[in-house]
């Protein structure tokens, strides 16, 4: 009956201590658990070293589902390929795919969305539409270079709708590490409102 016993305990405490070495993932919405996750591997994650060792997640406005809005989308047809400015000498190719018009607290907002033709013949990018924009929170809880949102081409309806979820934003890993080449964006993708929802600023150590 002992021996029972002790076997139990043992298996309880091996239990308990694996339980506690899974920790729950880091965040409110899948998408954030998802992306600390991402920024918490040291294989893929753009942190500097001193900065991932002391990583508890990274920082984010409240979940706001006033900042999740539906966009028309008005297709830019023939345009020309152009050298996208970056923070470094890199100039990588883009086509102005779309506008995307829509109204957020009251005001109306348009906004640029671009292809890259860099990634066309890439077959895990080539429906990646890459939607950069600064808001009137860049430079004070937002990271100033702006912030970035990740549009499928599939996520265009047949209404030409599409739903822009600013909560689900993330920041160019620039904003994280400068040995990186961010793409930088462009004056017209200024939003003259504050966007407090999504990815603020990186807090470094």
């Amino acid at each position: 009956m002992k021996k029972i016993v002790l076997i139990l305990y043992v298996a309880f405490l091996l239990i308990s201590c694996n339980s506690q070495g899974k920790r729950p993932l880091i965040g409110k919405t899948i998408y954030q658990q998802e992306l600390n996750a991402s920024y918490k591997d040291a294989s893929k994650s753009p942190l500097k070293k001193k900065d991932l060792k002391n990583f508890k997640g990274l920082n984010f406005f409240e979940v706001d589902s006033t900042f999740i809005v539906k966009a028309n989308f008005i297709k830019i047809e023939n345009a020309p390929t152009f050298k996208m400015a970056t923070t470094t000498d890199r100039k990588p190719l883009y086509k102005e795919y779309g506008l995307l018009n829509f109204a957020l607290k009251g005001i109306n907002c348009q906004l640029t969305i671009y292809q890259s033709q860099d990634d066309l013949d890439d077959e895990k990018y080539k429906d990646y539409l890459f939607l950069p924009f600064t808001d009137d929170t860049s430079g004070e809880t937002s990271y100033g270079g702006g912030r970035y949102m990740d549009v499928m081409i599939t996520d265009i309806t047949p209404e030409f709708t599409v739903i822009l979820n600013f909560n689900n934003t993330y920041n160019p890993y620039c904003a994280y590490n400068d040995k990186y080449s961010c793409p930088i964006t462009p004056r017209k993708n200024h939003l003259d409102l504050e966007i407090k929802a999504g990815i603020k600023d990186f807090k470094k150590h």
